[in-house]
């Protein structure tokens, strides 16, 4: 019995491992990181195959799928939480505020980050809407600082790929 508990657990232990690794190539294969995301894909897959010949020799032991589904989905929660402290890749912030875009744009390039300032009309009458591009890690401390001027102020986050230009986190 403790050989089998160990055995669905050292299954688990490399499901989360190949599954996390599987996230954050996901994510480099999106971003065109091709040279990382196959060196993850390398190791993912190497994981994977130890787990399921551990596996294919001890199918009689019912508990070892329990630690391969357990794995996986541990797996996916870990990839997901270590891709957001890493903060991959660069997110694009449109920011509408009804009275104080321009003290945030002011705020923001202050702080070196480069700022859009585009005319827009609302429902209540003319606006302007922000937009910058900052490195993903820089996205919660970006959005504070914004907050602290405004703090209903409209935000929306998307990924963002440069494709060429300035990077504004080479500003820092």
């Amino acid at each position: 019995m403790y050989e089998s508990i160990l055995g669905a657990l050292l299954i688990m232990f490399m499901r989360i491992c190949d599954v996390s690794i599987g996230t954050m190539r996901t994510i480099l294969v999106v971003q065109g990181r091709k040279y990382l995301a196959g060196l993850a894909g390398m190791i993912e897959v190497l994981i994977w195959v130890f787990a399921i010949r551990y596996i294919f020799q001890n199918l009689d032991e019912v508990i070892n799928l329990f630690g391969y589904a357990i794995g996986f989905g541990m797996g996916n929660v870990l990839g997901i939480t270590i891709e957001q402290k890493i903060g991959l890749g660069f997110a694009q912030l449109n920011i509408i505020s009804r009275s104080a875009s321009f003290k945030i744009a002011e705020m923001l390039r202050k702080e070196k980050y480069g700022v859009t300032v585009l005319p827009a009309q609302g429902v209540s009458g003319d606006l302007s809407l922000l937009l910058l591009i900052v490195p993903r890690k820089n996205q919660k401390k970006v959005i504070a600082l914004i907050e602290s001027i405004d703090n209903e102020a409209f935000i929306t986050v998307q990924h963002s790929l440069p494709y060429r230009g300035f990077i504004h986190g080479s500003r820092k």
